[in-house]
């Protein structure tokens, strides 16, 4: 059964940093695009960032500031934080696709068949 549990969530100020991770189960996602999504209250999923092979996509609102990376050896993506605003306040998911995706990775939520749980981030100001 293929699992995903993120991690490393919390409480951060306005400046801060957070390291999240994303812990695979069930099968290996080294050929799979994975990806960080993040909702907040009355929003609708918005992409934060992905990762197919070692090629990296980010939302426009943490580019320069947040980074996407993985290890297959532990089947684990990690985003990390930094610079950290209120406005970043949301639940953060984690997802991967089917192995069906080349070239830039949709940003629709719809596209990506296994999630997360997701891991609560909030910032202070």
């Amino acid at each position: 059964q293929v699992q995903l549990v993120e991690s490393g969530g919390g409480l951060a100020q306005a400046g801060g940093s957070l390291r999240l991770s994303c812990a695979a189960s069930g099968r290996t996602f080294s050929r799979n695009a994975m990806v960080w999504f993040r909702q907040a209250p009355g929003k609708e999923r918005e992409f934060v960032a992905g990762i197919k092979w070692s090629t990296t996509y980010y939302g426009d609102s943490v580019k320069g500031r947040f980074t996407i990376s993985r290890d297959n050896a532990k089947n684990t993506v990690y985003l990390q934080m930094n610079t950290l605003q209120p406005e970043d306040t949301a639940v953060y998911y984690c997802a991967a696709d089917r192995g069906e995706y080349i070239g830039v990775l949709p940003k629709n939520f719809r596209a990506y068949a296994y999630w997360g749980q997701g891991t609560q981030v909030t910032v202070s100001s």
